[in-house]
């Protein structure tokens, strides 16, 4: 059956279950826009910036565990969402970017617009796939999919020339290809099993894999959770994963995230094998390549990630295991655990203890603004065991993950490298995709500023989170790097922002705006935030510039003058 190349990719995203996409119209894909509309059979959602797009096809793509989808035109377009790309990359996000280019007839003359993009994104995704024939398209869709949730997930561009779309095929539709989950091989668990047994003293760190499990499948949370029981193991969520295990389980072992507190990252290092379940294992989760040390752990390390060619890559592992870290927990569990495992219980409760004593509810008035964390904990009292909590890049952030304990069952988003734009697409992604939820976003008045307007696009689609800016009138993490780094030289000057009144701001879009400039306006200020339902709300905070991060101070107030 002759169709045109349009009407194809629109049935080959519908068989791979597409049913939201993300772009900024384009004339370079015009011709897929149309057909898009015609069909309704995909929400489109219009956005206010490529890179907003792109970091809401990114979230939505954690949601679901399948690749969210986001739609760039040409040059400018692509140059914009590249922020995107790198973040999905660096994070093992599925994500596919459908990309326009030129006409085909124009290649290679500079056209209006034209770029290489297999040179230019050959860094920042798994493959660029170009469709340049007619009757590639449904298979460059179905390769592109696969490629992007398959082994390390990340992000696949696929690039259609502004006059394939009108073109016509015979080509049939590409059917998606199964989910491949590889198993662990039995000498290896046995290898593991005998290593588990023998240690006193086990560090186990859960990522991402094993996160995107979960997504697909809720047993992963009782099988981990019984891991720890029976085999008596503390588990410690890394870098921006805290959802993976419940912070008040007397198992949990502390957040394995960027730049770790001295008491629990001391005790840790007394730790005499570490497991990486589903971990990636990245500079920020091994505190800079110290622990476990690249290229040579200190101690043996057992290396659980989907794909061979990630494990061994930086570190020796004592044993890498390239497999499906939840096929792992469930075989364990199939094994039982060993008779001695009581012995680690002490091992397990003092870990335990400095995690409790990290996560309490404390803190020190400042005097130049609200010190945030009286903001984050009385949020944490209003999280339902649904909330969606997402977090722009920036040391604000620390807040969230010192004192909300998160819970299995809580979903937690951000650029896991730390790109900054993030937190408000990406909430407004949640909240369309989880409507009827709470959603709530921590941003920065930096990160605000650069993709904070895809609050339009939560007005125009009924999405409602509720955005949380701190406010502190500075980059705050660029001055605390300059300050541990050269603390007798100047950086105010490179770091200061102006910026707006917030609240007026979120107003201005139609959100409910609200101002908090001291801590006796928390309580009724944030309780006003979450009575709201039915849109948006901006929380403006007035926050300390002198609490530079939920565990630093500048002691030198004078550097702020």
């Amino acid at each position: 059956m002759s169709r045109t190349v349009a009407r194809l990719l629109a049935e080959s995203l519908e068989a791979h279950e597409v049913d939201q996409i993300y772009w900024v119209p384009g004339e370079s894909y015009v011709g897929l826009t149309s057909a898009l509309i015609e069909r309704n059979s995909i929400r489109v959602v219009v956005c206010r910036h490529e890179g907003g797009a792109g970091y809401m096809a990114a979230a939505d793509g954690r949601l679901r565990d399948r690749a969210g989808v986001a739609v760039v035109s040409r040059g400018p377009g692509l140059s914009n969402a590249m922020v995107a790309l790198h973040s999905a990359y660096h994070d093992a996000t599925p994500l596919v970017m459908l990309v326009g280019q030129v006409e085909r007839g124009d290649f290679g003359r500079l056209a209006l617009q034209e770029q290489n993009y297999s040179r230019l994104l050959s860094d920042v995704t798994k493959q660029v796939i170009e469709v340049n024939q007619p009757e590639q398209a449904s298979e460059a869709i179905a390769r592109a999919f696969h490629l992007a949730e398959s082994g390390t997930p990340g992000p696949v561009a696929v690039v259609l020339p502004e006059d394939i779309f009108d073109a016509e095929t015979e080509a049939g539709l590409d059917r998606p290809r199964p989910y491949v989950a590889s198993a662990p091989r039995p000498e290896d668990l046995d290898q593991l099993s005998d290593m588990l047994a023998a240690a006193e003293r086990p560090l186990v760190l859960v990522g991402g894999a094993l996160l995107a499990e979960a997504v697909r499948d809720k047993a992963v949370f009782a099988d981990l959770n019984r891991l720890a029981v029976d085999w008596v193991l503390p588990i410690s969520p890394t870098h921006r994963r805290p959802q993976l295990f419940d912070a008040t389980h007397p198992n949990y072992g502390g957040y394995m995230g960027i730049r770790v507190p001295p008491p629990l990252l001391a005790e840790m290092k007394r730790a005499d094998l570490m497991v990486a379940l589903g971990e990636r294992l990245t500079d920020s989760v091994s505190q800079s390549y110290t622990f476990p040390a690249a290229p040579q752990p200190q101690l043996p390390l057992v290396h659980v990630w989907p794909d061979a060619g990630e494990v061994g890559r930086v570190w020796r592992p004592e044993l890498g295991m390239p497999c499906s870290p939840h096929e792992v927990v469930k075989a364990l569990l199939r094994r039982g655990a060993p008779k001695d495992a009581a012995k680690r219980r002490g091992w397990v409760d003092g870990l335990n203890a400095i995690h409790r004593k990290l996560l309490a509810k404390e803190w020190e008035p400042t005097s130049d603004g609200i010190n945030f964390a009286a903001i984050v904990c009385e949020v944490d009292k209003h999280l339902a065991p649904d909330a969606t909590v997402t977090t722009d890049a920036g040391n604000f952030g620390s807040f969230v993950h010192r004192y909300i304990g998160f819970r299995q069952g809580q979903v937690f988003l951000a650029s896991v490298v730390g790109a900054m734009g993030s937190g408000v697409p990406m909430a407004v992604a949640a909240s369309l995709r989880r409507p009827n939820t709470q959603v709530v976003a921590f941003v920065g008045d930096g990160g605000a500023l650069m993709t904070g307007n895809e609050i339009a696009t939560a007005l125009q689609y009924g999405a409602t989170p509720i955005l949380i800016i701190s406010d502190n009138g500075m980059y705050g993490t660029i001055g605390m790097h300059s300050y541990v780094r050269y603390p007798d030289r100047p950086f105010m000057a490179g770091t200061r922002l102006t910026n707006p009144d917030f609240a007026a701001w979120g107003r201005s879009f139609g959100a409910e705006g609200i101002t908090i400039a001291s801590e006796a306006e928390i309580k009724d200020g944030i309780a006003r935030a979450f009575a709201v339902k039915t849109r948006p709300v901006v929380v403006h905070c007035h926050t300390s510039a002198v609490q530079m991060s939920a565990w630093r101070r500048y002691t030198r107030s004078e550097v702020l003058a």
